[in-house]
């Protein structure tokens, strides 16, 4: 079987706390985007080990023992075993940018892998194998955009009106470790809650919708400052960063002319509202 793997953009991101765990919490819109990593599962025969990895596309820049696809098939079959498998990944998500491909790879595996099991996991033992790889998995899981809170275990639907927005996407290139960007980060909890803010018209979003993470990332890399002023001046109505960085986007009314330095880095753009219903 092929499985597309989404990428995610955060529509806001606050931190609003951290946690005794060591984790923080935070609160934050996920929202699926068209640009995605291809996964094939095959049952395979006679293979020596449980799991042969096979990747290409985009160099994930890790061992295949460590990639987050190899783990989800471990911790998978360790509650629940099936023969052989072998698992190819083709990347084209960039890595450590802020659109959660490690995270949407692995919880792409758990569902793949229990599409093959003869006796499959319930969708909540699913939910905790995804939460024990990372905080982002358990979103990945879910369709459709979705309001996060607690370290990425709590999620609930969210209405967002973004069915004639067209979304650009751009990554510069820049790898934004996520660790060193929490190290930046002084959590606080906001006025308002994300969720009542996300109510409004995407046009209305502009300063009361933040990524806590944008003024650390702007401070050490202005070029990613002057891409966000470069998405308003081409006509966005909403732009951010997404996670901790370093891609951006911005939603528009209709198909933006950018200028060339932006439109260069371009990774994806098409139909907002397709995302919600494409996987």
């Amino acid at each position: 079987m092929i499985l597309y793997s989404p990428a995610k953009i955060n529509i806001g991101l606050r931190v609003t706390e951290k946690r005794g765990d060591g984790f923080h919490n935070l609160q934050s819109v996920m929202f699926p985007v068209g640009l995605c990593d291809l996964i094939e599962i095959m049952k395979e025969e006679g293979l020596d080990g449980k799991i042969s990895l096979t990747r290409s596309g985009i160099p994930a820049g890790i061992p295949a023992d460590r990639d987050l696809c190899f783990l989800a098939f471990e911790r998978y079959t360790a509650i629940n075993p099936l023969p052989p498998v072998h698992l190819h990944l083709h990347k084209q998500i960039p890595v450590g940018a802020g659109l959660g491909g490690g995270s949407s790879n692995a919880s792409t595996t758990l569902k793949g892998l229990n599409m093959l099991a003869e006796d499959p996991l319930p969708e909540e033992k699913l939910r905790q194998l995804a939460e024990s790889l990372g905080s982002d998995c358990p979103f990945f899981l879910s369709r459709g955009a979705m309001m996060m809170e607690g370290r990425g275990e709590i999620l609930a639907p969210v209405d967002l009106n973004l069915g004639r927005m067209y979304l650009v996407l751009l990554h510069p290139g820049i790898h934004i470790s996520t660790a060193e960007a929490y190290g930046q980060i002084s959590p606080a909890r906001p006025e308002k809650h994300l969720g009542t803010l996300i109510r409004q018209p995407p046009g209305k979003w502009k300063g009361l919708v933040k990524n806590d993470f944008e003024i650390p990332a702007f401070q050490k890399y202005p070029e990613l400052k002057e891409m966000k002023e470069g998405l308003y001046n081409a006509g966005a109505v909403y732009a951010s960063m997404s996670g901790s960085g370093s891609s951006l986007y911005g939603f528009f009314r209709k198909p933006p002319a950018l200028p060339g330095e932006l439109d260069r880095l371009v990774i994806w753009r098409g139909d907002a509202g397709a995302s919600l219903t494409g996987f």
